[in-house]
């Protein structure tokens, strides 16, 4: 990640918390502690932001609370290409006349695009999802109620009756941080929270993660493995992280990189 988009993960995490560690943006940034430490004192010096001990803070501290993890602005431009043939893959899983839910993230707005043509139910608590599938297709979209959190341009509810407990699905697919051999897992509570009530009204879980995700530890687990029905990641994925979720028996589906632009070109 370059200094540029460091700063813009920096900036948009003190902005949504009041104060953030040094250790939380060097997993929002994939990074060292030493640049960390490098792009705090830069912004300080700039007065962006506020060094404090372990951490940094807003000059102006926010009034509502926003979430942990990398606003989806910046995480959109990360591994792009994978991304798209990992959406592009889980798109061909969808038949017309089903029911899916489609969780908010980086990865799986890219299924928007093979989706235009489709007919299907789809349950988002995606913003730009859902937007642009109504504009842009003849797919029926529901959402659920709650708060929209900006940075990541999700809708979350704390509460456990909402519109999605009616809402039934073949299929959700859902992004991860990070994949390891206890579960998949997120950053943030409420983020747990919500995905885990849409896991309750599926069939079957479909995990899209680019192979970065099985290099990557979170402190939070949404859940076992033994949950996950198919994990879609891109060709890169090692031979560890494939084998694991083969002796989990989950079905795993390695998209091509040039398998999106070989669609777009036919």
């Amino acid at each position: 990640m370059h200094e540029k988009e460091r700063h813009k993960v920096i900036l948009a995490a003190v902005e949504s918390r009041p104060v953030v560690t040094v250790s939380e943006l060097v997993s929002m940034t994939s990074t060292s502690e030493a640049t960390i430490r490098r792009d705090i004192a830069t912004l300080h010096l700039a007065k962006q932001v506020r060094r404090v001990r372990g951490g940094v803070e807003s000059i102006t501290p926010p009034q509502v609370t926003g979430l942990a993890g990398r606003p989806l602005s910046v995480n959109k431009g990360i591994n792009a290409a994978q991304k798209q043939a990992i959406a592009s893959a889980a798109a061909d899983l969808c038949e017309d006349g089903e029911s899916i839910i489609i969780n908010g993230g980086s990865t799986t707005f890219n299924m928007v695009h093979p989706l235009t043509g489709r007919r299907l139910q789809i349950l988002t608590n995606s913003m730009p999802i859902a937007q642009y599938l109504l504009y842009n297709s003849k797919n029926t979209i529901t959402i659920p109620g709650g708060t929209i959190y900006r940075e990541q341009d999700i809708i979350l509810s704390p509460f456990e009756n909402d519109i999605s407990r009616h809402f039934h699905a073949r299929r959700m697919f859902m992004g991860a941080q990070a994949i390891g051999p206890l579960g998949i897992m997120e950053a943030d509570p409420l983020v747990i929270q919500a995905e885990k009530r849409l896991m309750e009204q599926t069939d079957e879980l479909v995990v899209l993660a680019d192979s970065s995700k099985f290099d990557k530890r979170s402190g939070l687990i949404i859940t076992s493995l033994d949950r996950v029905h198919t994990v879609i990641t891109d060709e890169n994925i090692s031979d560890s992280a494939a084998a694991m979720l083969e002796n989990a028996e989950i079905n795993v589906i390695a998209a091509p990189l040039n398998s999106t632009v070989s669609k777009q070109s036919s």
